[in-house]
């Protein structure tokens, strides 16, 4: 099938609840009206350098959001003070990205210092991470804060793992305030990046709703004994990992989900009908998944006073 690309701008604009009231696609229209042109180039470059990138950058904006809000507690490294969300369970050895941030974050404090938020940072770099690989566009909300603490417990329990079932994955995006669609939205980011073995290695050797052929395929990477090849890789989506489209659906409806929780989405339950549609129609997935994310970015937010504008993403101030 040839691949999509998407040649449309989609604006979408959600109701905003009384916790993200403040958060505005023009926010910094007047006070670094730049942003997004000082941001895309530094995402393009490492994309270039590495697709596997985009994914990596998307992903990071999903693990802060989950974890105490939208609030760039994702990026702080450790301190004497508190333990941050780096070395939790799922992110350690895991995310990857933080030295584009550096990158993004000395770009925009050069022509708007001490303005944008690293939050606000995380929201266009993932929108501009699946636009770059093939995927829709939307208009992000801004108006972020920076959080000043982090924490590793709220990581360790928040981030649903690779193993959830599909009533664990609907209890964990309801308590973000996402809702089943949202879900099977969201994770069709899974279009995207690889896995580590560790992560997929139970799937393909236990469960028994999986393709034969896909699981002895990836078995040749992943060995059976835990500790050894644990952390080699393999595409979320085997036929097009490095292009955002729709093609991680149609695996999933013949069993080629790579994680327990991917194939969760299309096994007899009631996500079912909506994986089979996003795997016959890309538009009908483009168009949610934008108005996910733009959803997922409205968890809770610092906003007005709260929170800081961190000079250094890694840090605060």
């Amino acid at each position: 099938m040839a691949l999509l690309t998407w040649a449309f701008f989609i604006y979408i604009f959600l109701n905003a609840g009384s916790s993200n009231a403040q958060l505005s696609t023009n926010f910094y229209s007047k006070s670094c009206p730049d942003l997004f042109a000082s941001i895309k180039p530094v995402v393009q470059s490492a994309i270039n350098k590495e697709a596997r990138m985009g994914a990596s950058l998307l992903r990071l904006f999903f693990h802060d959001c989950f974890v105490n809000g939208c609030d760039g507690s994702i990026l702080l490294d450790d301190t004497s003070t508190f333990t941050g969300e780096k070395k939790a369970a799922p992110n350690v050895n895991s995310l990857r990205g933080f030295d584009v941030i550096d990158e993004i974050k000395s770009a925009v404090e050069k022509i708007c210092p001490g303005v944008v938020s690293c939050a606000d940072i995380l929201a266009i770099t993932a929108r501009d991470s699946v636009v770059i690989l093939g995927g829709p566009e939307w208009e992000v909300k801004l108006g972020r804060r920076d959080a000043t603490t982090a924490s590793q417990a709220a990581a360790n329990s928040s981030i649903p793992p690779p193993t959830s079932s599909l009533s664990s994955l609907i209890s964990s995006f309801n308590s973000h305030g996402l809702s089943s669609k949202d879900l099977v939205a969201l994770y069709g980011a899974h279009t995207i990046g690889q896995a580590r073995c560790t992560n997929f290695r139970a799937h393909i050797y236990n469960d028994s709703n999986i393709n034969s052929q896909f699981a002895s395929a990836r078995r040749t990477n992943c060995p059976s004994t835990s500790g050894v090849g644990d952390n080699n890789l393999a595409p979320l989506d085997a036929q097009t990992p490095t292009t955002f489209d729709n093609t991680y659906f149609r695996e999933l409806v013949d069993k080629k989900g790579l994680l327990h929780s991917d194939q969760q989405l299309y096994n007899g339950g009631s996500t079912d009908s909506l994986v089979r549609t996003y795997s016959t129609n890309p538009t009908t997935f483009s168009c949610d998944f934008a108005a996910s994310m733009i959803k997922m970015g409205d968890i809770k937010p610092l906003t007005g006073s709260s929170g800081q504008i961190r000079k250094n993403c890694r840090k605060v101030n």
